[in-house]
């Protein structure tokens, strides 16, 4: 752990009364186990259900362009998933899953604070160092609603960023170098930290142009870091250098930029208020308002030469927003065309660095409230309680409560009486899901067809699309999802939409289901396993098998026979 010296008897007992704060909000994953809830979004629908499959394979260590025969007739490949050397993958392999994934919003939260802490200690406020706003911001930026298997991801930047503005001044405590070289062990290089170190990469280039001196050691610290996240996403790094076969994937046809102008200056308003799913800072209703009466009135009292930084951070962040939105800008489209790499990489995820500035600018903000002294200053108190209290409502077992927790969304009791049900290997048959996300299907240890995927063979996605054409045909905004991104390969349905997640206490029935069954036996397809009932399901050459239900699932499972004689040509 990172010594802080100096420190005052009030601050220490602020310290620890923050840090108890982060306890008692990860605690509810250690007491309830699998009663606990959590995000679905690319967590519960993904990632979570990823790990287990990918431990339950045996293929954690399997070599590379290994496939995982589970998913996709094995067109799903190993090195889809995460590293194994990535901290969360390594946790959920050792440990229960709940509490591994309690134990990484632990790591996550704690860092997040103590890096927040440092940076603001150190080198936001050089000489008054309010505890109050050191703390206070540094622990509600803990506690923002980050993307759970993105771990230090977004919420390292703080402590990463600490580090190296150690290391850029001349510092050569081994502690920054311990940083640097554990941070890509619980952080993702493609999702968070390549932007970051671009960032980084400008600084030392401004530095160069500025001092005219090389400052090596700051150089080689950055690719340092980036040398580290490269040998741990080998996996990664081989599939660019030395591919497994040249085949197109459904990430070559992304068709992303389609926005015009007036909707792309809505996105960037939606993007700089709100922020994306996967950077949430819950900033709107503070934080924000609170910033923009201070630039203000940094403005109008001209004290913009005395708050160089506070301004430049509030250029960035909405520049960040700008750059965000005009990614998905129509113009880019022939470009992205032309270039593949454009297609197949993200290049305005920059606004990853947006939650470490925005909470920056609250302590800026807090800080001019507090130098004016007098009454003014009891409202740094208020304000930061006021965040604390926004950000309760956003605590995962508060904002799912109504939301499936986990044992009752993987229904691994269920799913044992539909495997014994059906009574054969479960390496000889494969089924798709409707009105549910097929990595229930996959966790419990079906093969499925389907799949939520972010790089898989193109010529996949168009036999799959095959099955689901008739349905896309009736839905634009299907067809468009599918055709234009694909990552779900699902069987859409236009009567259900992109809903996923039916409770066994729907009312939702599907009348007229229209799907290419002869291309699903074609695929290998035997059942299907729908959350609502089918219908017409003898007009889609489907037998109804039996219903399955249970007090724990979330699930009501209606497990469909397709019809004639199977083909298990792998295509």
């Amino acid at each position: 752990m990172i010594k802080v010296t100096g420190l005052g008897k009030q601050e220490k007992i602020f310290l620890s009364l923050a840090l108890l704060i982060v306890v008692l909000w990860v605690l509810p994953y250690f007491i309830l186990n699998g009663n606990a809830h959590m995000r679905i979004h690319d967590n519960l629908d993904s990632n979570l259900g990823w790990y287990e499959v990918l431990k339950d394979s045996g293929n954690m260590f399997a070599p590379v362009n290994t496939p995982m025969e589970q998913i996709m007739n094995g067109e799903f490949s190993r090195d889809t998933y995460y590293s194994e050397y990535y901290g969360m993958v390594l946790l959920f392999n050792i440990l229960p899953p709940v509490v591994a994934y309690g134990l990484c919003q632990a790591i996550t939260r704690i860092v997040a604070f103590l890096g927040m802490y440092l940076l603001l200690k150190k080198y936001v406020f050089k000489k008054s160092n309010p505890y109050i706003i050191t703390i206070g911001a540094a622990l509600t930026f803990s506690l923002t609603p980050y993307w759970p298997s993105g771990m230090l991801s977004i919420l390292g930047m703080p402590l990463a960023l600490w580090s190296f503005l150690n290391i850029r001044k001349g510092e050569r405590n081994w502690k920054n170098y311990v940083v640097i070289t554990l941070l890509p062990f619980f952080s993702t290089f493609v999702i968070g930290f390549f932007y970051f170190l671009t960032f980084i990469g400008l600084l030392w280039v401004y530095d160069l142009f500025k001092t005219k001196k090389w400052n090596l050691v700051f150089l080689l610290s950055i690719i340092y870091m980036l040398v580290i996240y490269m040998a741990i996403d080998y996996r990664l790094v081989m599939s660019m250098i030395a591919p497994a076969s040249n085949e197109l994937t459904n990430r070559d046809v992304f068709y992303q930029s389609k926005l015009d102008l007036i909707q792309t200056f809505k996105l960037i308003g939606k993007n700089y208020v709100i922020s994306h799913n996967q950077d949430r800072t819950i900033s709107q209703y503070i934080i924000l308002p609170l910033t923009i009466i201070c630039l203000v009135w940094v403005l109008i009292k001209n004290k913009a030469k005395d708050n160089r930084l506070f301004i430049f951070l509030h250029i960035v962040n909405l520049l960040l927003s700008t750059w965000y939105a005009f990614w998905f800008f129509e113009g880019w489209q022939p470009l992205k065309e032309r270039f593949g790499i454009l297609t197949s990489f993200n290049f305005g995820r920059f606004h990853y660095l947006r939650p470490m500035i925005i909470y920056v600018l609250f302590a800026l903000s807090l800080k001019m409230l507090w130098d004016q002294g007098g009454r003014v200053r009891k409202s740094v108190y208020v304000l930061v309680i006021a965040q604390l209290l926004v950000l309760i409502p956003n605590n995962e077992e508060i904002m799912y409560k109504d939301q499936p927790s986990y044992k009752q969304y993987f229904a691994v009791d269920e799913f044992k009486e539909i495997k014994d049900y059906i009574g054969k290997p479960l390496e000889d048959y494969r089924v798709v899901s409707i009105g549910m996300h097929p990595n229930v299907a996959q966790y419990n240890g079906f093969y499925t067809l389907d799949s939520y995927s972010n790089i898989y063979p193109l010529s996949y996605k168009e036999e799959f699309r095959k099955i689901i054409e008739p349905e896309l045909n009736k839905n634009k905004g299907l067809r468009e999802y599918y055709d234009y991104w694909g990552g779900r390969c699902y069987i859409f349905v236009d009567e259900l939409g992109k809903k996923y997640q039916f409770s066994k206490h729907t009312k939702k029935t599907i009348k007229n289901l229209d799907l290419n069954t002869n291309q699903l036996k074609k695929m290998g397809g035997q059942y299907i396993l729908s959350a609502v009932p089918i219908d017409n399901a003898t007009d889609n050459n489907l037998s109804f098998e039996k219903s399955f239900a249970s007090k724990e699932s979330y699930w009501k499972i209606y497990l469909y026979k397709v019809n004639g004689k199977v083909s298990q040509q792998r295509l």
